[in-house]
């Protein structure tokens, strides 16, 4: 495996966009059943505001090293104003619309022993005046980053992500996706996408062998124009498709421990990784690696330049 590739990391600049939220969780202790009901009464001890979806991609990026804006829709509240203070902190380069008329999308997980018991979600559509913007913003970005990213968690951020697939064809700027659903026309003349396995069968139809998968995710990257398509399949690791044919690293054995943000995590690694000029297998190698240590961690949570360098030796 290469050395990490830390100065060339350092020059890259990605453009983040989609959908944005706050993920709060409270910690603490559980000693008794609730008189009131049969469900565990939390005695909370601490409370913690992790950067969710598009910002944890965001946020992945900048402790891989690399230069990370972030284009996304938040609330005129105090999940908004969180996102805010904690994109700044990261080392974000901040880029939110403000939509007075929609809160920010916010998961809130109540934890006992370090296990999740219970989640909350807080969540509203953008309005289409925020989503102008964000498009006009995001046209204004383009030309000054290397690679766009869209995080789509179908949150609503990405309604018109064909105009910005087409906004980064004008720049030059390569796309890379991760999808929701099934409807991947609307990811049409993306560079490339990251389905996860569900999301996958979903897009093609449950495939019976290998052999029958690359069939499918064959015809579906030339149906979408795509130049790669990497499918993320957990414990199976991760297979690439491209005109070099089919290409497969297999998943490294560390504990899970949380798949919270796994994706965030292969995506951002994924992205830094090429636009630092390595080939996509050499990118799916290095993001397969991220993956790994990032499910070893819990909740929404990052990898840094230093534990992937360690990764190496």
């Amino acid at each position: 495996m290469m050395p990490y590739p830390a100065e060339a990391a350092s020059r890259v600049k990605i453009l983040v966009a989609g959908d944005i939220m706050l993920d709060r969780y409270w910690f603490g202790e559980v000693d008794r059943i609730s008189p009131e009901a049969p469900v565990p009464i939390v005695k909370v001890m601490r409370r913690e505001d992790r950067l969710g979806g598009a910002a944890n991609v965001a946020r992945n990026i900048v402790a891989l090293g690399a230069q990370a804006s972030l284009l996304g829709v938040v609330g005129a509240d105090e999940a908004g104003a969180r996102v805010r203070d904690l994109a700044r902190e990261s080392g974000i380069n901040s880029c939110l619309v403000a939509d007075e008329d929609t809160p920010t999308t916010l998961k809130m997980r109540v934890l006992g022993r370090q296990q999740q018991l219970l989640r909350l979600d807080f969540e509203e559509g953008a309005g289409e005046l925020a989503l102008s913007k964000l498009d006009v913003q995001a046209r204004q970005l383009m030309a000054d980053h290397d690679m766009l990213v869209l995080s789509d968690y179908a949150k609503g951020a990405l309604k018109n992500v064909q105009s910005l697939i087409m906004a980064a064809h004008e720049a030059g700027v390569p796309v890379l996706v991760d999808p929701k659903g099934s409807l991947y026309q609307r990811y049409r003349g993306a560079t490339l996408i990251t389905p996860n396995r569900i999301e996958m069968q979903e897009a093609v139809g449950h495939w019976h062998d290998e052999d029958d998968l690359e069939q499918r995710a064959q015809a579906l990257r030339a149906d979408l124009n795509l130049e790669a398509l990497l499918v993320t399949r957990s414990e199976q690791g991760m297979t690439l498709f491209s005109d070099a044919g089919r290409e497969h690293v297999d998943a490294h054995a560390h504990e899970v421990f949380d798949v919270s943000g796994a994706g965030d995590t292969v995506l951002a690694t994924l992205a830094v990784m090429r636009a630092a000029g390595l080939e996509w297998f050499d990118a799916m190698d290095w993001a397969n690696r991220a993956g790994g240590i990032v499910v070893g961690k819990l909740g929404t949570s990052i990898v840094t330049a230093a534990e992937l360098s360690g990764e190496t030796v």
